[in-house]
C-alpha cells in the first residue's frame, strides 16, 4: 500500500484494505483528500455541508426526542423517581464514550463513524460485525423514533377531538418514514436545514416549559413536589432503566457517522459530540425530575409514549398540552431524521469497503448524496415500524450500540499501544488506558440490564452479521498500515 501523508483535515490517511468479495469487488481507495469542504475520491466528492451549528443539532436533534418526550412515562413506571438516576448513568457512560469517539473521529474523519474506527484499528471482522451492526441498530432507532412520531401524530387528532376508526400510530410513522428517506435523498444540506430549524424550535419550547415546571416542583408557586421514596421500585430498576432509555444518547455517536459531511472536522466533531451529550443530559434529568413532580412516578407511567402532553396539561393547562404536542412532534422528527441520515452513511462505508455491493456506495450526481444506501435503510425501517413495540426495538438498538461503544474504547487503547505512522487525531483525550478501559467495561456492562428477549434479538443480528462476512467478504483486509 502506498504511504500517504496523514492530516485529519487535509490529504490522506494511511488506511486502506484488500482482496475481493464474492462479486470481485475490491475495497475503494482512501479517498484523494479530506479536506474541510469536501472528502474526494477519484471519480466523486461527497460534499462537507454540516458545521459545527448541524452537528450539534443532529446530535442534540437525535438525543432529544426519545428522552424528552417518549420515555419519562415509560421510564418512571420501572425505576419511580430513580428514573432521573438512569438518564444520569446512560449520560455518563455516553460521556465516557465520546471523548474516545473524538479523538478517533479526528484521526479519520470519514462516513461511517465508529465502523470505520472499529475496521481501521481491529480489523475487518470485527469492523463488519460493528458496521453491519450499526447500521441495523440505526434502521431500529429510527423505527422507534417513527414509531413515537405517530404516537404523537395521533395524540394531535385526539386533542382536536377528531375520532379515527383504527389507530393512526403505525400509518403516520410509515408516512414519516417515506416522507424523510425522501428529504435525506434530496441532500443533506436540506437535511441539516430542517434539522438545525427543528432542534431550534424544540429547544426554546423546552426551556421555557422545563424552567416553569422547575420553579413549579420547588414550590415558587406554591404547589411544590409530589412526596415519594426516590428509589421507590428498588435500586436494580434504575440501571435496568438505564440500558432502556439508552437509546436517547445515540446521538453524539451519529455525529461521528457523518464525519464524511463534516466541515472542519478537527474542530467540530469533538465540540459537537461532547457539547451535545452534555446539553441533553441535563435536558433529560430535569425533564424526569418536573414529570415525577407533576403526577407521582405510578401515575405519570400510565400515560405512557405521550405522558409529557399530560405534565404540560397540568402544569399550562391545554395551551401547555398543545405547545408539548408540537414539541413532541419536532423532536421525534429530528430524532428519525438524523437517524436515516446516519444508517445511510454507514451502508455508505460499507459498501466502499467491499462488505456490501458497491452499488450502495452510488452518489446521485444530482444531489451529491448516497441514494441507494438511503432507500436500503428504508424498507427494514418501514418493516419494523409496522411492529409497533417501541420498548423492544428501543433495546436493540441501545444493545447494538453498546458493543459499538466498548469497541470505540478498546481501540483508543490499541491504536494508542500501537502507534501507527497514520494515527495523529487533533484531539487525544486524557486518562488513557484507564478512562477508556472504563467507558468500555460500562457500555459492555450495562448490556446485562436488558430483557432478554432484546439482548436475544441483538447476538442474533451480530451472528448474522458476522456470517455474511465470511460468505460475502471473507478475504477482505481492512486495517491501517501500522
Amino acid at each position: 500500500m502506498t504511504s500517504k501523508p496523514p492530516g485529519p483535515d487535509g490529504g490522506s490517511t494511511e488506511l486502506g484494505g484488500e482482496g475481493t468479495n464474492v462479486g470481485g469487488e475490491s475495497p475503494e481507495p482512501d479517498p484523494d483528500a479530506v479536506g474541510g469542504e469536501a472528502t474526494i475520491h477519484d471519480d466523486t466528492e461527497l460534499e462537507r455541508t454540516i458545521g459545527l451549528a448541524g452537528g450539534l443539532a443532529i446530535g442534540i436533534g437525535t438525543m432529544i426526542g426519545a428522552g424528552i418526550f417518549v420515555f419519562p412515562g415509560l421510564a418512571a413506571g420501572n425505576a419511580g423517581p430513580a428514573a432521573a438516576l438512569s438518564f444520569a448513568i446512560g449520560g455518563a457512560i455516553a460521556l465516557l464514550v465520546a471523548l474516545p469517539a473524538s479523538e478517533l473521529a479526528t484521526a479519520m474523519p470519514r462516513s461511517g463513524g465508529g465502523y470505520f474506527f472499529i475496521s481501521r484499528s481491529m480489523g475487518t471482522a470485527y469492523g463488519a460485525v460493528v458496521g453491519l451492526g450499526l447500521w441495523l441498530g440505526l434502521v431500529f432507532a429510527s423505527a422507534f423514533y417513527l414509531v413515537g412520531l405517530g404516537h404523537y401524530a395521533a395524540a394531535v387528532f385526539a386533542e382536536v377531538g377528531l375520532a379515527l376508526p383504527i389507530s393512526p400510530v403505525v400509518p403516520l410513522g410509515l408516512f414519516f418514514g417515506v416522507v424523510l428517506t425522501a428529504v435525506s435523498i434530496g441532500g443533506t444540506e436540506n437535511t441539516a436545514k430542517v434539522q438545525n430549524a427543528v432542534v431550534a424550535v424544540l429547544l426554546v419550547i423546552l426551556t421555557a416549559f422545563l424552567t416553569y415546571g422547575s420553579l413549579d416542583a420547588l414550590g415558587v408557586f406554591g404547589r411544590g413536589t409530589v412526596p415519594e421514596a426516590f428509589f421507590s421500585q428498588g435500586t436494580f430498576p434504575a440501571f435496568s432503566t438505564a440500558a432502556l432509555v439508552f437509546t436517547s444518547y445515540l446521538g453524539f455517536a451519529q455525529v461521528a457517522t457523518v464525519a464524511g459531511d463534516i466541515q472542519s472536522p478537527s474542530r467540530n466533531l469533538p465540540l459537537a459530540m461532547v457539547g451535545s451529550v452534555l446539553v441533553v443530559t441535563a435536558f433529560y434529568v430535569v425533564t424526569v425530575f418536573v414529570a415525577t413532580s407533576a403526577f407521582g412516578a405510578e401515575r405519570l407511567s400510565t400515560f405512557g409514549e405521550t405522558a409529557m402532553v399530560e405534565v404540560a396539561r397540568e402544569f399550562l393547562g391545554r395551551p401547555g398540552a398543545v405547545a408539548v404536542l408540537l414539541a413532541g412532534l419536532l423532536a421525534t422528527f429530528s430524532s428519525a431524521n438524523a437517524s436515516i441520515l446516519s444508517g445511510s452513511r454507514t451502508v455508505y462505508a460499507l459498501s466502499r469497503d467491499a462488505l456490501l455491493p458497491k452499488r450502495a456506495s452510488e452518489i446521485n450526481l444530482r444531489y451529491g448524496t448516497p441514494h441507494v444506501a438511503l432507500l436500503a435503510g428504508g424498507g427494514p425501517i418501514l418493516v419494523l415500524v409496522a411492529t409497533g413495540r417501541v420498548e423492544v426495538l428501543a433495546e436493540v438498538a441501545s444493545l447494538l450500540h453498546l458493543v459499538m461503544y466498548g469497541l470505540i474504547c478498546t481501540a483508543v487503547i490499541v491504536l494508542r499501544r500501537r502507534g501507527p505512522t497514520w494515527y495523529d487525531p487533533s484531539y487525544r483525550m486524557p486518562g488513557v488506558p484507564a478512562l477508556p478501559a472504563v467507558g468500555a467495561v460500562a457500555s459492555f456492562g450495562l448490556v446485562a440490564f436488558m430483557q432478554p428477549a432484546s439482548i436475544g434479538v441483538g447476538v442474533a443480528v451480530m451472528a448474522v452479521s458476522y456470517l455474511w462476512y465470511r460468505y460475502y467478504a471473507g478475504s477482505v483486509e481492512l486495517e491501517g498500515v501500522v
